[in-house]
């Protein structure tokens, strides 16, 4: 029987049906084989004590109705009793087979109310609860990940708080005790500062409104070529000397893509600006192409490339690669993992390639609306 129950998986409620029919054939069928055989021993025994009366059998008869109606009663009365064992001892035993889990599941969970994020349901061979256990593990998973990111963010941002905030006090301080002559430099110093704190906490905000799918995103029918057009202008005008040029690299007329007109501006203007940071000369490219359903925008830059071990971290908070720091580059390094989530809130995703000294590419895709 246990073996049935292991090998065959069926729903809860036929389980249940199943079980309580195999009780109710269990009791019956108690009942009978014990009513068969008491009926007649007790019978049996009724006849022992009519055969010392001598008498004719006319005499005994109503003693014999009498006897079989005692001992009838009696073979009844013993297979309910037997039958009612039985039965409550196989239905104590299907219960437990079907409530144990459960009260597993209760444990699991309270443990995981009380803060104990580790916790994960076993399967289960009952369907339902089998599919309950996965939904809740998921959902565990999920939990403990919103968590450690949680603690990283508070980490990530404590550590980059510091620096500007420390700068800020040892000025405050220094002009407090007279050691430090107030000038425009200070101030200026002093600005750059605040607004980096204020860039800081702005990525900060936005960043963590996007990972939670608060951020909103207002998708409809985009035509992207005006303003690749508009955003290779724009930055061309920023362009001190020729040693550095950045160009346009699409077709003249590019499908209509579902997307965020706004958010995707910020992308591209991410991209191109991080582009600009790390090219000193040769060129940038804003090049764009359709591959099946796909609209692919890739920022192509000779710059200086990042390292094989940086790539896997560079969408990572506040991580910056050794090429930044040698050029010390103050950026808040969000603006990498912001474009990448907006881009997968838009129903794409987003890639690096690169190799050191020769350049990077960054590039992403967006659903083609074929409506």
């Amino acid at each position: 029987m246990s073996n049935y129950w292991r090998k065959v998986s069926l729903p809860l409620a036929t389980r249940l049906f199943l079980s309580h029919l195999l009780v109710m054939l269990a009791a019956i069928i108690t009942f009978v084989i014990t009513g068969i055989l008491s009926s007649s021993l007790f019978f049996f025994l009724q006849l022992e004590g009519l055969e010392v009366i001598e008498s004719d059998f006319s005499d005994i008869r109503g003693d014999l109705m009498a006897g079989f109606d005692t001992a009838w009663n009696r073979s009844i009365l013993w297979a309910v009793i037997i039958g009612a064992t039985t039965a409550g001892i196989l239905n104590y035993w299907l219960s437990r087979r079907i409530t144990q889990p459960l009260k597993q599941i209760e444990r699991v969970t309270q443990k995981f109310a009380i803060g104990d994020l580790k916790q994960r349901l076993p399967s289960s061979e009952i369907p339902e609860l089998n599919r309950l256990c996965t939904s809740f593990n998921y959902l565990a998973e999920n939990l403990e990940g919103v968590e450690q990111r949680r603690r990283e963010l508070i980490g990530d941002l404590t550590h980059e708080l510091r620096t500007p905030l420390t700068v800020i006090n040892g000025y405050l301080e220094g002009l407090a005790e007279g050691q430090i002559e107030p000038s425009n430099q200070l101030y200026f110093s002093l600005i750059r500062e605040t607004k980096r704190l204020q860039r800081l906490i702005n990525d900060m905000q936005e960043l963590s409104k996007a990972e939670a799918g608060y951020l909103p995103i207002n998708l409809a029918p985009l035509s992207v070529q005006p303003l690749l057009s508009s955003l290779v202008e724009r930055f061309s005008e920023q362009l001190i000397d020729d040693s550095l040029v950045i160009r346009l690299d699409c077709p003249t007329e590019l499908p209509i893509v579902l997307a965020d007109g706004d958010r995707l501006e910020q992308i591209l203007v991410n991209l191109l600006g991080n582009a600009l940071a790390y090219t000193e000369k040769g060129s940038i490219t804003l090049k764009a192409w359709t591959e099946e359903k796909r609209l692919w925008i890739a920022v192509i830059d000779t710059g200086a490339g990042i390292a094989p071990q940086d790539l896997p971290h560079i969408f990572e908070r506040f991580w910056r690669s050794g090429t930044a720091r040698t050029l010390n580059y103050r950026g808040s390094g969000l603006g990498l993992a912001i474009s990448r989530r907006l881009v997968e809130l838009q129903g794409g995703a987003m890639k690096v390639e690169s190799q050191l000294g020769k350049g990077t590419t960054f590039l992403f895709f967006l659903p083609v609306d074929f409506t």
